[in-house]
């Protein structure tokens, strides 16, 4: 494995798949799952992430989770890097990442710990153990503010580490731990927190950003990118702030509807992305009308065909 090459897949978008959820059963809609991979790679999305957390990850058991990652490498069918969201205990996380290896995903992305109490002593030994555990890429999804970025510093060295899914939206913080990691550990830096903050993440060494937008819009979030990449501010600026009104509503509610608004969007363009599950809970009548005038500014109130 040429980890070095591997890790340049991530600089692009990181699309993070939404499970799509039947109305009352809450069962996964295994056909909603497969139209919308297809809708990804049919625009262009290169990065397939299932079971991030705009997958809703944390309300999959653990057979859903194994499930959505064999079926979106199953649709998938290689037109697109899969990389399967883990996470929970360290030996859940290394059971899901063989599983993943097992059905044929190219790279897995670990959850930071969901464990009340942690150090940072603790949360490298987490990522360690599931690295050196695994037999894949892996990228690290780093969201947690209160653990120190000498974390990353540590683990950098470890040649199945490709790269980081920065999530904290300090950018001082990033840069610094950007510019300590040296640059022959070959990480990318992957804004892990969206469209609002990819500008602002590229000019401190980011590579890639993560989107849930993509979801619905695809083309504007690949417009960012190629300007990001050209340094077309001119353009980066014109499509940050065509984007930023979505972004925001997203961040409602402490982001309590980050996910739902996705959802949301997707549904009144004619897609399937069914509902969501608890905790996340369904939207108001007035956040469902903030996304149709984002529709309508957009022009995409005619469904997205073919799939």
């Amino acid at each position: 494995m040429d980890y070095q090459s591997f890790g340049k897949k991530f600089e692009d978008i990181s699309g993070i798949t939404i499970t799509p959820f039947k109305e009352g059963s809450k069962e996964i809609d295994w056909n909603g799952v497969k139209e919308n991979v297809k809708f990804l790679i049919n625009r262009g999305v290169n990065v397939l992430v299932p079971c991030g957390n705009t997958s809703e990850f944390y309300a999959l058991t653990l057979e859903e989770v194994k499930e959505e990652i064999r079926y979106v490498v199953e649709c998938a069918n290689k037109r697109a890097t899969v990389l399967a969201g883990v996470g929970y205990s360290v030996a859940t996380a290394i059971e899901l990442g063989n599983y993943a290896k097992d059905v044929g995903a190219d790279c897995i992305m670990i959850h930071m710990p969901v464990h009340p109490f942690m150090t940072d002593d603790g949360v490298v030994d987490y990522f360690k153990s599931i690295i050196e555990n695994v037999d894949l890429p892996a990228v690290i999804y780093f969201k947690n503010p209160a653990i120190s970025d000498r974390v990353l510093e540590e683990l950098s060295s470890l040649e199945r580490l490709v790269a980081v899914k920065y999530a904290i939206n300090d950018l001082p913080r990033f840069a610094r731990t950007v510019h300590s990691i040296p640059a022959h550990h070959n990480i990318t830096w992957v804004c892990g927190i969206a469209e609002k903050w990819a500008p602002f993440f590229f000019h401190a060494g980011a590579r890639g950003f993560t989107s849930g937008l993509v979801n619905l819009y695809p083309e504007k979030s690949l417009e960012l990118l190629a300007a990001l990449k050209k340094n077309d501010e001119t353009k980066v600026w014109s499509v940050w702030n065509e984007v930023l009104p979505f972004e925001n509503l997203r961040e409602k509610y402490n982001s309590g509807v980050n996910v739902a608004i996705v959802k949301e969007g997707m549904r009144q363009i004619g897609l399937n992305p069914g509902v969501t599950r608890e905790p996340v809970s369904p939207l108001s009548a007035e956040d469902k009308a903030a996304v149709r005038t984002l529709i309508h500014q957009w022009n995409l109130d005619i469904p997205k065909q073919p799939q």
